[in-house]
C-alpha cells in the first residue's frame, strides 16, 4: 500500500492549525500540539524539519513560538510531504538513474517516472490553504454505459 508515514500526515495537521490560526499568530509548540490534537513532544518533532524545509517560521523569547513562514495558499502539500520524507519518488529508479540492478533491461521506468512525475503534478496542485477548507463532496464517476445512454 502507498501511504504516507504518520509524522507526514501529523505535518498538515500541525499546519493546518497554524493556517486556520492566521498568518500572523505565533503559537507555542504546546498549544499547537493542544489544537492538533497531539503530544507535544510530536509536534516538537515535527517543528524541525518543517522550520527547516522554510515552511515554518520560529521566533524565540517569552512570546516566542511559530507562524507560517508564507501565507497558505503559497505553501503546497508537496512541499509538506518532501520536508518530511524527502524528494518523491514512486520507485528508487523514480528519483536516481543506476539504482537498480535490472535497469538496462526494465520496460516499466518509463512508466513508474510518469506516474511519479503525475503524483507529484497532483500534490503540487493542493496548498496548505485547500487543506484548511472543508473538502468539496467527492465527484462519482459515471460508468460508460450511463454517460452514453
Amino acid at each position: 500500500m502507498l501511504r504516507v508515514t504518520k509524522l507526514t500526515d501529523y505535518a498538515t495537521v500541525v499546519l493546518t492549525a497554524l493556517a486556520a490560526a492566521g498568518p500572523d499568530t505565533v503559537l507555542s509548540a504546546a498549544e499547537l500540539a493542544e489544537r492538533a490534537g497531539l503530544e507535544a513532544t510530536t509536534v516538537a518533532k515535527l517543528l524541525k524539519p518543517l522550520a527547516q524545509a522554510g515552511l515554518v517560521a520560529s521566533f524565540r523569547g517569552a512570546h516566542g513560538g511559530y507562524r507560517l513562514a508564507r501565507e497558505a495558499n503559497a505553501i503546497s502539500l508537496i512541499e509538506i510531504v518532501e520536508a518530511m520524507e524527502g524528494p518523491l519518488a514512486m520507485t528508487e529508479c523514480s528519483l536516481h538513474a543506476d539504482a537498480c540492478g535490472i535497469e538496462h533491461s526494465c520496460g516499466v521506468r518509463a512508466n513508474w517516472r510518469r506516474i511519479n512525475d503525475v503524483v507529484a503534478d497532483a500534490l503540487r496542485g493542493v496548498t496548505l490553504a485547500d487543506l484548511v477548507s472543508p473538502a468539496p463532496p467527492a465527484r462519482r464517476a459515471i460508468p460508460a454505459t450511463l454517460a452514453t445512454a
